[in-house]
């Protein structure tokens, strides 16, 4: 069986900017040939491929599709490229936790923007499950926490985020002295940056053996989540980076002096024999280099 490419590139810009009126106005067309490109790339296939909604998104059997669909554009792109000896905007969807992107990771797109024409799409996700992106073809590449290999793509070790239990001295002394540290991790108030994040719960059960549940306020952001900390509404795990100045300024402690947690990162991406893909590794090898602790 044959796609038809732009049928491929509607998919494409449908499923990235959310909806057929978005897609319309990126590929410079009528919604109603959005529509009718659609339809026609689900009757050639038999099956549905976008499920209609806010936003609009792949389905189970548009992932497979998605990732076709992706790799034959980039490569497209570069052949047309080569071909003509122009070059033209790509664009590059990523997925990067939160705390790479407000730390290394961002140098290294800036590297590659100086060598290639690149427009970013970036996903912010976290490192235990990003990885879920490249299994559903939304993206090209990711910064993941899993070092297994997602089927179709190469790994590349990048290094380790090193994350401190922090809180201010005012918040400890309310809430740390007098206990032992089980019993006051048990009862004293934490940040969590979502649902997802578990690092808090990792280090509380590396310093007590138990597994505790205490309460916990979520900020879904760096920078809140680290403004939370420096204020006092929770302890919580911030990088050894960040929290440096702080920790040398006496404005934050440790919880737990000496315990930490280094959550190891790797750049996972598609197997492509693509120019622009290999220069993106590159430069996050050596922005990683740079941010991140081999050690």
């Amino acid at each position: 069986m044959q796609f038809d490419s732009a049928q491929l590139e509607t998919f494409v810009a449908v499923v990235d900017e959310g909806s057929f009126d978005a897609a319309a106005r990126r590929l410079q067309v009528t919604p109603s040939a959005i529509s009718q490109r659609i339809k026609a790339l689900e009757s050639r296939l038999g099956q549905v491929v976008v499920m209609r909604g806010r936003p609009a998104r792949a389905t189970a059997a548009g992932e497979a599709l998605l990732r076709l669909a992706r790799q034959v554009s980039l490569l497209e792109f570069e052949a047309i490229a080569a071909v003509r000896g122009t070059i033209d905007a790509q664009r590059i969807p990523l997925a990067v936790n939160a705390d790479s992107l407000n730390n290394w990771f961002l140098p290294a797109m800036l590297d590659l923007s100086r060598t290639h024409e690149a427009r970013f799409l970036v996903h912010q996700e976290d490192e235990e499950h990003s990885a879920e992106y490249l299994r559903n073809g939304t993206v090209l590449a990711a910064v993941t926490a899993d070092p297994r290999p997602v089927q179709g793509c190469r790994v590349v070790p990048l290094g380790k985020m090193r994350y401190l239990p922090l809180a201010t001295p005012e918040y400890a002394e309310r809430w740390l002295t007098g206990k032992s540290l089980p019993e006051a991790l048990a009862e004293a108030p934490m940040v969590v940056f979502n649902e997802k994040d578990v690092l808090q719960h990792r280090l509380i059960r590396k310093v007590t053996r138990r597994k505790l549940d205490p309460p916990s306020h979520a900020i879904p952001a760096s920078a809140p989540f680290h403004e939370a900390v420096r204020i006092g509404l929770g302890w919580g795990m911030i990088e050894d980076q960040v929290a440096g100045p702080e920790l040398a300024a006496g404005r934050l402690v440790e919880v737990a002096p000496g315990k930490y947690i280094d959550v190891p990162l790797y750049w996972q991406h598609w197997k492509l024999e693509s120019g622009i893909l290999d220069a993106l590794t590159d430069a996050v090898r050596r922005a990683a280099e740079a941010g991140l602790r081999t050690s």
